[in-house]
């Protein structure tokens, strides 16, 4: 939202907002990029497939959910015919009026019973100190895409985690070639 306002800026003052406009379709594009590292971890298609978006407010310590990637990820999300799950220390409230088809959890963990993935969305401080083990243990499938990069891979990887960090780049995948992450 913050790049929003100052292209708006930019256009009222008669600038020129195109590297602004560029930054907001990257956003846009890694949103997208989610996705389809999911279908990917998840065989596919996200068909009748569970995810979990772990926070919902646009940025931690806040309910603020104006242009929160988790509103878009749900529709995309939505559009793929995925159930989608949320949790989010403050923002439920708002949350449950923007998206009411999505089914609100209690904590991360009841998030996580049964779903075939997890998102991290938004990064607040008591995500990075969940028992991860727990959540593994809870969820269909271990598969944990991290939008926000809070989890370190080998870690993840080694608790048994299909684990994905967006924008971490290239790095080697138990014994694959290099991929793209």
């Amino acid at each position: 939202k913050d790049v929003k306002a100052l292209e708006h800026m930019g256009v009222v003052h008669g600038c020129h907002p195109q590297l602004l406009r560029a930054v907001m379709e990257i956003n846009r594009d890694q949103r997208r990029r989610v996705i389809r590292v999911l279908r990917e971890l998840l065989g596919g298609s996200l068909q009748d497939k569970i995810v979990g978006l772990l926070g919902l407010a646009f940025k931690p310590n806040t309910d603020d959910m104006r242009e929160a990637p988790s509103v878009e990820l749900a529709h995309l999300l939505y559009n793929e015919g995925a159930v989608v799950r949320g949790y989010d220390p403050v923002a439920m409230p708002v949350a449950a009026k923007i998206l009411p088809r999505l089914i609100l959890a209690k904590d991360p963990y009841d998030l996580a019973t049964g779903t075939d993935a997890l998102i991290v969305v938004t990064e607040w401080n008591e995500f990075k100190h969940l028992d991860l083990e727990r959540i593994k243990g809870l969820m269909r499938r271990p598969v944990l895409v991290d939008g926000r990069n809070i989890y370190d891979p080998p870690t993840l990887r080694k608790m048994g985690f299909v684990y994905r960090g967006i924008g971490r780049g290239y790095e080697v995948n138990s014994g694959s070639p290099n991929m793209p992450v």
